[in-house]
């Protein structure tokens, strides 16, 4: 399972630790992943994800599930996530 978030897309990043002395060592910087279980109002179910905490605050901060894959950006989703807006999309429509 690859270290990304489903919703925000923050991935692992690749840098340096540098000491006072000024040497570098090669480091990985990990996204805060957590498994979480979110409501969708509309379509009457929990979904599992597995994102960073950042996005479980900006979810939270803009009304819910449906509210942040409505203004969310399909580059930046996962798979799953994107069949979900789909889905939210097509009950909406109908």
């Amino acid at each position: 399972m690859s270290r990304r978030c489903e919703l925000s897309g923050k991935a692992v990043l690749v840098g340096n630790l540098v000491s006072h002395s000024n040497r570098k060592t090669k480091t990985r910087f990990l996204p805060n992943l957590v498994n979480v279980t979110l409501q969708s109002e509309k379509l009457g179910r929990s979904v599992r994800l597995r994102i960073t905490a950042h996005a479980l605050r900006s979810v939270e901060h803009r009304g819910g599930l449906d509210a942040y894959l409505a203004k969310a950006a399909d580059g930046e989703l996962s798979l799953k996530a994107r069949r979900l807006k789909k889905e939210i999309a097509d009950l909406q429509a109908a």
